[in-house]
């Protein structure tokens, strides 16, 4: 994992956030191939579930929604993490996770323990039970556990008392429930259809960590999908078996490292029905990239209820009025850029490499003269290229220098400009994880990049 953050910090995927102040730990900048690469995952996520689909449309929701939506929705009140600190060292922890860890690292040997993870209020003592130390000095000395809210406060107008606090929304989900009325009505939609949504947001976790894996500030790809009553278990199954889809096939993620675990029945949150995490086997364990839930009726009746008004759905085919069943894909787009990092890190003898798939690929081709006085004709090859594609230009160093950037940033085409070659207008195209080479005409080189690119 040190290896992979250090060549996206090398090379221009992720930085420090404010480093020349200092930095705040665990906040993250996506640098320029970082922004794109994160671009490219997105734009392909709606691609597959909004372009590609005739049932599924998408809104953008404001980040700071009236604060009675958190109350309808339980987030002001449930919303919280089990926190404890230790006595020696001061440092906060989360006392669910150090209990899974402690869990998962002896879950092979006999007369592991098992625990029901509703059980909030023996936390303190299943931690004395299970002897946990602090993973950062040792020690076994913790204070009690509190309940400490998540979501990040804010104020509106111009004072800072209960009457004005607002708060930056800690999911996204919330937008298309509240708006599921104005979107069935403008859209003519018939159930079943779906609401997507990609946005910024936000919570105060106190143990961010292992990269940008888990942070503070993060954005969602969450989709609602209303259906009837009674054809939600359907549903669920065709959405499991959509989300593998993606993952292994649009983004080319290796299928050994994805799973799906279904929650049990006794720990599902209290909206859901059923519910499932696909996980992605990181350097650092096996962690969730996207959540898979049937959130019933639930959030629908709960606004309906807050607000007091009518978001039940009418059914003209059979007469009657109800609230649809949700089943909701809810994917965190900073997690799966870095799955994706970690499944094209490659090291090999001479090299080491992102084999990233082309789609997702921040730079598609790289253009580089084998000699600086040839930038003009470099130039008018890039000029032709980055009609269709995102290219770079290089004409710094030696060519195997040159090569060795462009493979560790993942681009999968290297298009080489040669004087002997450019007069009879052709160039060398050279590929990332062959390492072969070819020759092309240039008039056909966009052509040429368009098939390999799909």
């Amino acid at each position: 994992m040190k290896d992979i953050v250090n060549l996206c910090q090398n090379r221009w995927f992720v930085y420090p956030w404010s480093e020349i102040y200092g930095w705040l730990a665990n906040s993250w900048d996506y640098g320029p191939y970082g922004s794109l690469l994160k671009e490219n995952i997105k734009n392909l996520w709606m691609k597959e579930f909004i372009q590609k689909r005739m049932d599924v449309m998408l809104l953008d929701a404001s980040l700071i929604m009236n604060p009675k939506v958190w109350e309808a929705s339980w987030h002001v009140w449930g919303f919280a993490d089990p926190l404890m600190d230790c006595k020696k060292c001061k440092e906060r922890f989360r006392a669910d996770k150090l209990i899974d860890s402690k869990i998962e690292a002896g879950a092979t040997e006999p007369g592991w323990y098992a625990w029901d993870k509703t059980e909030t209020s023996r936390l303190d003592e299943i931690v004395k039970e299970l002897e946990i130390s602090c993973p950062s000095c040792n020690a076994q000395n913790f204070s009690g556990i509190k309940k400490f809210n998540l979501m990040l406060k804010t104020f509106l107008w111009v004072t800072e008392d209960g009457a004005s606090q607002a708060y930056l929304r800690p999911e996204t989900a919330q937008g298309q429930f509240v708006d599921f009325t104005n979107v069935a009505r403008s859209s003519r939609r018939k159930l079943p259809f779906g609401i997507a949504q990609v946005g910024k947001s936000f919570r105060n976790e106190i143990t961010p960590g292992n990269f940008i894996f888990r942070t503070r500030e993060f954005e969602q790809m969450e989709i609602e999908y209303f259906v009837t009553p009674g054809e939600d278990d359907a549903a669920f199954a065709i959405w499991k078996s959509e989300s593998e889809r993606f993952f292994t096939e649009v983004l080319g993620l290796k299928s050994e490292n994805i799973r799906f675990t279904p929650i049990k029945q006794e720990e599902l949150p209290h909206y859901s029905k059923q519910a499932g995490d696909f996980d992605y086997k990181y350097p650092f364990g096996w962690w969730e990239i996207e959540t898979l839930a049937n959130r019933t009726d639930y959030d629908l009746w709960a606004h309906m209820k807050a607000s007091g008004q009518n978001l039940s759905y009418f059914d003209a085919v059979n007469n009657k009025r109800f609230l649809p069943y949700v089943i909701e894909p809810a994917m965190g787009l900073g997690r799966i850029t870095l799955a994706t990092l970690c499944d094209a890190y490659t090291v090999e003898e001479t090299r080491t490499y992102l084999k990233l798939d082309p789609k997702v690929a921040p730079i598609k081709v790289w253009v580089l003269p084998i000699v600086k006085k040839l930038w003009e004709e470099a130039k008018r090859v890039y000029s032709l290229l980055s009609e269709d594609f995102v290219c770079e230009y290089d004409e710094v160093g030696s060519v195997g220098k040159r090569y060795a950037r462009m493979d560790e940033i993942g681009t999968p085409f290297c298009v080489v400009i040669d004087s002997e070659n450019y007069d009879a207008w052709n160039v060398t195209i050279r590929h990332r994880d062959s390492m072969e080479q070819e020759i092309v005409p240039i008039t056909e080189i966009n052509a040429y990049m368009k098939e390999k690119l799909r």
